[in-house]
């Protein structure tokens, strides 16, 4: 009998997209009720960027992704996989990874969205390892990217502060297990609970109230249920690897709050040395912040060929989920 070989998923290049302005701390609060010292004690949060006229979920993601391909070398004939996670498209369909497909000039592939907030691109990024392994796809663009200023009431301080607009990119390539040299993905695992819908939402949609909505969040209670998920999450994926997570390189977390990023470092007992933080420049960019983070990292030196690479995310829903790969 003849036996395929095992497929593995390989991150061979990262990318991201910003819009063109960023908004201080201090600016901000000349339109709202807050203050610079107010956000940085409870956030860590001094800068978010907010996409202005022409800038749109679509717009920032394909920037996102012609930089991870030029990263990883490849031309856009060579994607045939599209997998991006947003929970603000252009339009409530058709999907905006079509609309991301069509503004690379891809003729032909197979592209769709996946929605689960601040979790969207581990789901994505699971979604896309698995049709990869299926041998049916080579090369995924795995996106996530979002314009979350667009759904923001601007007149609620403790929400509208947290929030930025972004985009970031992976592209993975489905590699025999030789050719991948213990690279690839590793594990994945996702979690959602929808009894905590009332958390973290927003109140519209278009089979409700035919309107866009706005954001709401009780911030106490995601705090402490994203501490407690987030490191269940990770101990989990890292045993599905068979890894200790003193064998962990570099941990890049959703970059929601700072306080958030240290609890769970803590609670695992792991370095925050180890931890990627952005939350500082880019704030809260839900499905976008992990590939961003991720991509800043690369791109400074610290995230390098070989190392074990942690990814973990929650979101509205709740969802959460982590992935475990050796970059």
């Amino acid at each position: 009998m003849i036996r395929s070989p095992l497929i593995r998923s390989v991150v061979t290049g990262t990318g991201s997209a910003l819009p063109v302005r960023r908004v201080s701390n201090e600016e901000l609060a000349q339109e709202v009720d807050t203050s610079d010292a107010w956000i940085v004690e409870r956030t860590g949060i001094r800068f978010r960027h907010i996409a202005g006229p022409g800038e749109t979920t679509a717009t920032l993601a394909a920037d996102a992704a012609r930089a991870a391909l030029a990263a990883a070398g490849m031309l856009t004939d060579d994607i045939d996989l599209i997998v991006l996670a947003t929970a603000t498209p252009d339009q409530t369909f058709p999907a905006t990874a079509t609309k991301v497909q069509a503004m690379l000039g891809i003729a032909d592939c197979v592209a769709f969205d996946v929605a689960a907030v601040c979790s969207g691109f581990l789901y994505a990024v699971q979604v896309a390892d698995s049709m990869l392994r299926t041998g049916v796809h080579r090369r995924a663009l795995v996106i996530g990217a979002e314009t979350f200023s667009r759904i923001l009431d601007w007149e609620d301080r403790a929400t509208c502060v947290l929030f930025g607009d972004g985009a970031g990119a992976i592209v993975l390539e489905a590699r025999d297990s030789d050719a991948a040299t213990g690279r690839g993905i590793l594990a994945t695992r996702l979690h959602s609970d929808g009894r905590y819908n009332d958390l973290l939402y927003v109140d519209g949609g278009p089979s409700t109230t035919g309107t866009v909505g706005k954001l709401r969040m009780k911030g106490r209670e995601v705090f402490r249920h994203a501490v407690t998920n987030l490191s269940a999450v990770l101990t989990e994926s890292l045993g599905i690897a068979g890894l200790a997570a003193e064998q962990v390189d570099w941990v890049v977390p959703h970059q929601a709050n700072a306080r958030i990023l240290d609890a769970t470092a803590r609670k695992l007992g792991l370095s925050p040395d180890k931890v990627v933080v952005t939350v500082d420049r880019h704030a809260n960019t839900s499905a976008a912040s992990v590939p961003l983070a991720l991509d800043v990292a690369v791109r400074d030196g610290r995230i390098r060929e070989g190392q074990v690479v942690v990814l973990e995310a929650m979101g509205g829903g709740f969802t959460w989920g982590a992935a475990v790969m050796r970059f």
